[in-house]
């Protein structure tokens, strides 16, 4: 069964050659587009006021990437400032551009879920009252961790350090999706998040997923994923373990008892 891998275009290649490495036939198909913010300043001006602020929250690799495309010349992460991450993938890029791990703030290894209620649950036993907290974002969000932050005394503002848009497929990925449609139960599909599932029902309105198979890494997305019309769909952590495991439990699934 192939695996297509719909996170933005430079995590679903990473995701692909790890996937392949483990023997799953992976192809990206990149199904959220990432495009630099409508105005500059505001990350710039956020850069230069980096080391007043307790915490910045960085909601997704993307978010990290391109806040840290933007940062000025000689810039540095400030000693006294934590980084917020909700899953192993942002700290990854976070460590990678240069944030030291002791100032990393991330879920547990084994929390249920990547997201910013895990993320709360480490950040809670901290004294968040008068302090500035900086959240790095697309245009819009969740505001669940920034409400909570804010019902817990921080003083909060976001950035949006990128936009998200509908993705532009280059030949090879309109004929992947043509595949797809045509022979949707050799398809499994990789969602990490449920806007990727509305671009496919806009670059396919017409498709039938009913024979398909979803790989969903949160709950919402799951759901989403559902109500696209997904035949089967199932729940994995976002790794490469799960993923691949979650993937063999499909293929050889468990004899019935008896």
């Amino acid at each position: 069964m192939k695996l297509l891998v719909t996170r933005p275009a430079a995590q679903a290649v990473e995701w692909v050659g790890w996937l392949r490495e483990r023997g799953v036939e992976a192809q990206p198909l990149p199904l959220i587009g990432i495009f630099a913010p409508p105005d500059e300043a505001p990350v710039h001006e956020a850069w230069a006021a980096l080391a007043t602020r307790r915490l910045v929250v960085f909601v997704s690799p993307n978010a990290a990437e391109q806040f840290f495309a933007l940062r000025p010349a000689g810039s540095a992460w400030p000693d006294g400032t934590l980084a917020g991450s909700p899953g192993p993938g942002t700290s990854r890029v976070l460590q990678a551009l240069g944030v030291p791990a002791s100032c990393i703030v991330e879920p547990a290894a084994d929390a249920a879920q990547f997201d910013s209620e895990s993320l709360w649950r480490e950040l809670a036993p901290r004294d968040w009252h008068g302090t500035r907290v900086l959240i790095v974002r697309g245009e819009s969000g969740r505001d669940w961790l920034a409400d909570t932050l804010r019902e817990h005394g921080a003083a909060i503002d976001f950035v949006t350090a990128y936009q998200r848009g509908a993705p532009s497929l280059d030949e090879a990925e309109r004929a992947l999706l043509r595949e797809a449609v045509a022979h949707p139960q050799t398809q499994a599909w990789l969602f990490s998040s449920s806007e990727s599932i509305a671009h496919l029902e806009a670059l396919a309105p017409h498709a039938d997923w009913q024979a398909a198979q979803a790989l969903a890494t949160h709950p919402r997305i799951a759901q989403r994923a559902r109500e696209a019309g997904f035949g089967q769909v199932h729940e994995c952590r976002p790794s490469v373990d799960a993923v691949v495991a979650c993937l063999q439990s499909i293929e050889n699934p468990p004899a019935p008892t008896t």
